[in-house]
């Protein structure tokens, strides 16, 4: 008789694996090769599209070069008001030349310049005068109200109680916004003689804030746009020269002789 053959429990357990996981056939490797394709061209697309915003940019539409972009340039010269007598003057009222200055309580640079100007003024004694114009900065907090305060000791000491009020001012502020503390205001015109009280009162009025504020408007409208600004302004022929900063002693000397000498 033909003998049957047994199966082996191994080959059934072999095809239901091959049946739940047959084995899988090769991959092919043409996806991979579409996406390698696929990252070149965008690379070389993406090149191709800044190189040409970079032309466009250089030489302009066409092939015409835009215009130059040239950096802001301090101005030269500003058509400010003509200085008054009457104004916070320093010097001799009979001199032809005046240094305008526009200046900030609580700015570091004006602190910095304010003992060359006393020198500078000294030196030129009997050519030019110093007048002393308001224009505090916005985000020096007690700067308005210190120049509210020079106009105080103006009202109570007149002209020099102001320069004095205003130099010492300068002396003691550590600047910066709020280098003299607004308390000490009242006891600083003490200091120069003048009546507390009523220096007190004129202060807590806000009776200058607008004059201070209106230096402000009337520099703004020339251009006066930093501290300090000096204006070197010829009186007999209304002509100006900036100068813009706290330049070096020898600098401002510089710029007084060279206005002087093409204004005769």
């Amino acid at each position: 008789m033909p003998k049957t053959r047994k199966k082996s429990p191994r080959s059934r357990v072999e095809r239901v694996v091959e049946y739940i996981a047959p084995p899988q056939p090769p991959q092919s490797k043409t996806p991979t090769l579409l996406v390698i394709l696929l990252i070149v061209i965008s690379f070389f697309t993406g090149y191709l599209f800044f190189k040409v915003r970079s032309l466009e940019q250089t030489t302009g539409l066409g092939g015409v070069p835009p215009p130059l972009r040239q950096a802001p340039v301090s101005p030269t010269e500003l058509k400010i008001k003509k200085p008054e007598t009457s104004e916070h003057w320093r010097g001799d009222k009979n001199v032809r030349y005046v240094w305008v200055e526009y200046s900030d309580l609580e700015c570091p640079f004006c602190k910095k310049v304010h003992p060359d100007m006393q020198k500078l003024l000294q030196e030129y004694k009997g050519r030019i005068a110093w007048v002393y114009r308001h224009f505090p900065l916005g985000f020096h907090q007690n700067a308005q109200k210190e120049g509210e305060a020079t106009e105080c000791a103006a009202e109570l000491g007149g002209n020099d109680a102001f320069w004095k009020y205003t130099d010492m001012l300068f002396e003691r502020t550590t600047s910066n916004g709020t280098g003299f503390a607004l308390d000490k205001l009242v006891p600083l015109a003490g200091e120069l003689g003048l009546n507390q009280t009523a220096f007190k009162q004129c202060l807590d009025s806000g009776k200058y804030e607008k004059k201070v504020k209106d230096d402000v408007q009337e520099g703004s409208r020339a251009g006066v746009g930093a501290t300090p600004t000096g204006v070197i302004f010829d009186l007999q022929t209304g002509k100006t020269q900036v100068v813009e900063g706290a330049v070096p002693y020898e600098q401002l000397k510089q710029a007084v002789d060279d206005f002087l000498t093409k204004n005769k």
